[in-house]
């Protein structure tokens, strides 16, 4: 079973799991139990009804310290494994497990919010969402894909089929700042096959004045509205 206190000690195995190092996921933490501690102070169930014991009250839970229920909600985004195989890492049910997931997403967003570092949805305000940020007006817009179960329909499976990654995959858009590593925008989820210029452009993203957009060939003629755009030159392949 997948313990924190043994993982924070492998800087890079924790990495691996959680996208996070060590240092961050301390950051992280403290968000997420003041996000848990708002859903208890508003004396509901899971199922929004009114508790009838206290909360606490009721079956011992497995993932009881903070810690282990941040490392098991990271874990799952980094990894996305199948819920049985989760259960098998942290001792859980699949059925337990499913009722975690669903706990603690709405919080890990919340602590995000909390930090700051939640990544704004919506194309056309993230110059608005950019103001409260004081860093430079530096960026990098690149297109992230993630493995998919193949599609049982078979008019489906040409769509998320992406042939540079030669699997079925869903695809975002990430805008992130240069220097702080803060990813400020995350697209809507697209299928693999979509282009990264084409979700860009449907997005309509609107920058803060005078940014400065670097991109990849993905981009090609990508060129927003108040932005100075900088795309690197494909290498010449040196002749015989």
């Amino acid at each position: 079973m997948i313990e924190y206190t043994e993982l924070k000690e492998d800087r890079r195995k924790f990495l691996a799991l959680t996208g996070l190092t060590p240092k961050e996921f301390k950051v992280l933490l403290p968000a997420l139990v003041q996000a848990t501690e708002q859903h208890a102070a508003r004396q509901q169930t899971t199922a929004k009804q009114k508790r009838q014991r206290a909360v606490g009250a009721g079956r011992r839970r497995v993932l009881t310290a903070p810690e282990q229920q941040l490392l098991f909600i990271l874990v799952y985004l980094k990894t996305y494994p199948l819920q049985v195989v989760l259960g098998e890492l942290f001792g859980l049910s699949q059925p337990s497990v499913n009722q975690w997931i669903h706990r603690l997403l709405p919080r890990l967003q919340e602590a995000l919010d909390t930090l700051g570092v939640k990544p704004e949805r919506d194309g056309s305000h993230f110059a608005r969402a950019e103001r409260s940020h004081p860093e430079a007006r530096d960026y990098i817009i690149d297109g992230t894909e993630r493995r998919r179960n193949r599609p049982k329909n078979p008019e489906k499976q040409p769509l998320f089929y992406s042939g540079k990654k030669k699997v079925h995959s869903d695809k975002n858009v990430l805008i992130v700042q240069t220097r702080s590593k803060r990813v400020g925008y995350l697209s809507p989820t697209y299928s693999g096959k979509t282009h990264d210029k084409k979700v860009a452009d449907n997005e309509q993203i609107a920058y803060p004045r005078r940014s400065t957009v670097r991109k990849d060939t993905g981009f090609q003629g990508y060129e927003p509205a108040r932005t100075q755009t900088h795309q690197p030159k494909k290498s010449r392949v040196a002749k015989p």
